[in-house]
């Protein structure tokens, strides 16, 4: 049976219609989004649609690819589609965590000390090159999109809202780069893989930027505060119990391989995923679901999602690397096997 289709209806407590009826009124402004970010990007759907999940689940991307693939140009298009303000922040070895947060400045003329907000108060954050600075500068980041808040001169003050991390790194050029730890990447909610144009994609790249007059700006098409609404409307859409199960048996077969029928992979993982990783793919698989306008997740939804909620979270051994095997490589044996509701 499809996996499209093969989850079963809500409950009659949950009118997943009406639901449905609710998205397509309600949350057409992605859409507007969606499109006009594409008038300045071409191709790269995964990373436009693994921004736009990451808004609706409230939770932070790492973008990884080469550079020259548009990452900072798209982040910026959706802060100005959206309306919201957008900050940049280029991570460098000599970054420090007050030019990140902000600091106390004293101003000689009046005797007074006041705060400096830094440029994390922002709705969107573009963390370029996250692996160029040091372990401080990191985890100060880190923190603040775990909890959503600085403390600046002894006062919490709370970050904007909504707030969405978006940090890049390069996965080729390693000199002079400090690598997340395990434990601080697994804050982002997706790790999205940018890959290179098609051939008719890099044609159309050039023909819309070779000139110097080349749109490279976006229309204002709506406002932060529909995505908090939408947000209240996803967390209304179904999840199954047959779903939740299939989710939870794909974390779990990440840390006990062999009860999922695969002890093959059990000398591959180092590490598997924690619960962390089954609520964020629960949000990614329902933010999924929202965005192709249903009120309830199917296990198709979870696929879509799974990869990259799962790449940066399976740890494999070196035996693996030795191999050339990935967690992806993983991940991909894992949704093969595991039976799908």
């Amino acid at each position: 049976m499809s996996d499209r289709t093969s989850a079963r209806p809500a409950p009659a407590t949950v009118d997943v219609k009406a639901l449905a009826t609710r998205i397509e009124r309600e949350c057409g402004f992605l859409r507007d989004v969606a499109r006009e970010v594409e008038t300045v990007i071409v191709g790269q759907k995964a990373l436009i649609d693994g921004m736009l999940i990451g808004l609706l689940a409230d939770g932070h991307v790492l973008l990884e690819g080469v550079p020259g693939l548009a990452k900072s140009l798209a982040v910026q298009s959706l802060a100005t589609a959206l309306g919201g303000t957008f900050r940049r922040i280029q991570f460098t070895p000599d970054l420090l965590p007050s030019d990140l947060l902000g600091t106390q400045v004293y101003d000689p003329k009046s005797g007074v000390w006041s705060v400096r907000e830094g440029p994390v108060f922002g709705n969107f954050v573009l963390a370029d090159e996250i692996n160029r600075a040091p372990a401080k500068v990191q985890s100060a980041l880190l923190e603040a999109m775990q909890e959503r808040q600085v403390t600046l001169a002894g006062e919490t003050r709370r970050l904007p809202s909504p707030f969405l991390v978006l940090a890049t790194q390069n996965p080729v050029e390693l000199e002079g780069t400090y690598p997340l730890p395990e434990a601080q990447i697994d804050r982002f909610l997706l790790k999205v893989v940018v890959g290179y144009p098609t051939r008719e994609e890099e044609r159309r790249i050039v023909d819309r930027m070779a000139s110097t007059s080349a749109k490279t700006l976006v229309r204002r098409v709506a406002e932060p505060s529909q995505v908090l609404a939408a947000r209240a409307l996803m967390d209304q859409v179904y999840v199954d119990e047959k779903v939740l199960g299939y989710i939870v048996d794909l974390v779990f077969a990440t840390r006990q391989p062999e009860e999922a029928g695969l002890p093959e992979l059990k000398p591959m993982i180092l590490y598997g995923a924690s619960p962390r990783a089954s609520i964020a793919l629960t949000r990614a698989a329902r933010a999924r679901a929202f965005l192709d306008g249903r009120g309830f997740v199917t296990p198709h939804d979870v696929k879509s999602a799974g990869m990259d909620v799962l790449r940066h979270r399976v740890i494999t051994t070196y035996e693996a690397e030795a191999e050339g095997l990935t967690s992806e490589h993983v991940i991909r044996k894992v949704f093969d096997t595991v039976r799908v509701p």
